[in-house]
């Protein structure tokens, strides 16, 4: 029994010793191949790669399936981790939008205790962008409302966040609203809480420049900057977007409207704002000729020699002593008798 295990194992070692070396010849020679470069030599290659390697997808199927499988697994994982993320957002959006109910019910009470009265024109148009014609030297958009919508060149536009731009140009149908973006735009800005007016100024950039500011020190990055009144250009209040300070150096808006996404625009009906004339009648009711009424009786004020000087509020005349008498003046006759 032993003898024939002993047999057994001589006859094996000289085949493992044989195939081993036949192996290596043949790897040998596979490197050589793969490393002459040589024109036959490389049709060879290519006829060996043609002929072996579309046999060979079975072989590679498991492998393409596993890695599909853990791919497959990498994605699910990263949507597992999303849709967590997204549930805690959900859950704080729901915090906020209860917090801004409370918000919005409250302003409401308190603008009904306050009698407060509110523009009731300051109503908006929603138009849909037709056309971009933004371009390296203009910044401005086409909507399909105009002039039988009421629109009037001039009117502030918004997105659903903040300013966009303004009216430049009424057609019947359509109307073309020139970006903050633009470089032609200039518009009167407030900044908060500083309460410094600026001018914002496109320069075909992403961020316009605040020029004109009264005081840079004072400015910080991440203050609000909304629409001023200045020249009855835009409704006050509205919001522009927040200061950011350029690798430049200069004082620049990110604006809060979405200008990469603009498909639908607002335009805000805005009427000039009244102009006053006469700025004593806001301080002194006047009747139907002009003249100033008293305000607590309603009765017309006594007329004022301009002749006369009235001393200013507060101030009293001088105190001139005891009055003396005055000499009377002689008569004729007795003056007469005198030069006799």
């Amino acid at each position: 029994m032993a003898t024939e295990r002993s047999n057994e194992a001589d006859y094996v070692r000289p085949v493992r010793r044989l195939v081993i070396g036949v192996l290596a010849v043949v790897l040998l020679g596979l490197f050589l191949l793969w490393r002459i470069d040589s024109p036959r030599v490389e049709r060879f290659r290519t006829a060996v790669v043609d002929a072996v390697v579309p046999n060979m997808d079975w072989a590679m199927a498991p492998v393409t399936r596993v890695a599909r499988m853990v791919e497959d697994f990498s994605s699910y994982a990263r949507i597992y981790e999303q849709n967590q993320e997204l549930r805690r957002e959900l859950q704080q959006m729901r915090a906020w939008r209860e917090a801004a109910l409370q918000l919005e019910q409250r302003n409401a009470q308190l603008l009904d205790m306050a009698q407060v009265r509110l523009d009731p024109q300051l109503t908006h148009v929603t138009g849909v962008v037709m056309a971009d014609a933004g371009s390296p030297f203009r910044q401005s958009v086409l909507l399909n409302v105009g002039e039988r919508d009421g629109i009037v060149d001039g009117w502030a536009v918004m997105d659903g966040l903040g300013l966009a731009g303004r009216i430049a140009g009424v057609g019947q149908r359509s109307a073309r609203v020139i970006l903050l973006t633009d470089s032609n735009s200039r518009v009167p800005v407030l900044v908060q809480p500083t309460g410094q007016r600026a001018l914002l100024s496109g320069d075909n950039t992403a961020m316009p420049v605040l020029d004109f500011v009264e005081n840079a020190g004072d400015l910080r990055p991440g203050d609000r900057v909304v629409s001023a009144s200045d020249g009855g250009v835009f409704p006050p209040g509205l919001l522009v977007g927040e200061v950011v300070l350029a690798s430049d150096g200069r004082l620049r808006v990110m604006l809060a409207a979405d200008y990469g996404r603009l498909d639908f625009l607002r335009v805000l009906r805005s009427r000039p704002a009244e102009r006053i004339e006469q700025t004593g009648a806001l301080l002194r009711p006047v009747d139907e000729s002009g003249a100033p009424l008293d305000p607590a009786s309603g009765l017309p004020l006594a007329p004022v020699n301009p002749d006369v000087a009235i001393p200013p509020e507060g101030d009293t005349l001088p105190d001139a002593g005891p009055l003396e008498p005055v000499p009377a003046l002689p008569t004729p006759l007795e003056a007469g008798g005198a030069n006799e």
